[in-house]
């Protein structure tokens, strides 16, 4: 593993890989086919919040949704990783938000464009604090939940997943190497909404970890 601070994964990681639509209800939710292979796409590190700073709406979407997911923080890089040995790569976990403006992905997808407006704006990427892999024995059972204004929008487990955490890390470093304080968004379960400023997202891993963002929007 590195000799790098992993606890600050966040200040010198290079890159956020996301896997769309990795849960069947979600994707069913709006409307999507399930996968039959992972969708990829990417955050730069300047997606990147933390606890005590907002979530700023994109001045142009007016539909931002919340999308809650287990974040895998890789700890040893590599290339063309077995499934057998993917866990091996893994440092420890974090809760993280996927914040998609909605609106802008629906016309992106229909001009069959790229998505990078929709996902990869600044504060697009709310984390938790970083999670010890020893506190998540078992990341394929890891109940997740989200709440808006202290209203549940999502409540799921990471064993509704479509493709598991090993296959994830495997499949993406045949393509793309993954490299130490990479982070993996490995898909939300259904429930997703949209948020207005003022809103307070909470957002919890079972009897692990909790977060609390407010949502705020730039003067025009």
């Amino acid at each position: 593993m590195t000799t790098r601070n992993m606890s600050r994964f966040w200040e010198w990681g290079r890159k956020i890989i996301c896997v769309g639509r990795n849960y069947a209800d979600h994707a069913k939710e709006l409307k999507n086919a399930i996968p039959t292979e992972p969708i990829l796409f990417l955050k730069p590190p300047s997606a990147y919040v933390r606890e005590g700073c907002p979530i700023v709406v994109p001045l142009y979407t007016s539909n931002l949704h919340h999308e809650v997911e287990l974040g895998v923080v890789i700890g040893k890089g590599g290339t063309a990783i077995p499934q057998s040995t993917a866990m091996e790569h893994v440092a420890g976990y974090a809760l993280c938000l996927d914040m998609t403006a909605r609106d802008i992905q629906d016309e992106c997808k229909s001009k069959g464009l790229p998505w990078t407006l929709a996902k990869a704006f600044n504060t697009s990427c709310p984390i938790s604090e970083f999670i010890l892999k020893e506190r998540i024995p078992d990341p394929g059972n890891v109940k997740l939940w989200l709440k808006v204004n202290d209203q549940l929008r999502q409540s799921g487990c990471t064993s509704q997943m479509i493709f598991s955490i090993p296959f994830l890390i495997s499949y993406i470093s045949d393509f793309i190497t993954l490299e130490e304080g990479d982070l993996i968004l490995t898909g939300t379960p259904k429930g997703v909404s949209s948020v207005q400023e003022h809103d307070e997202l909470q957002a919890g891993i079972q009897d692990v970890v909790t977060m609390t963002f407010k949502v705020d929007r730039p003067d025009q």
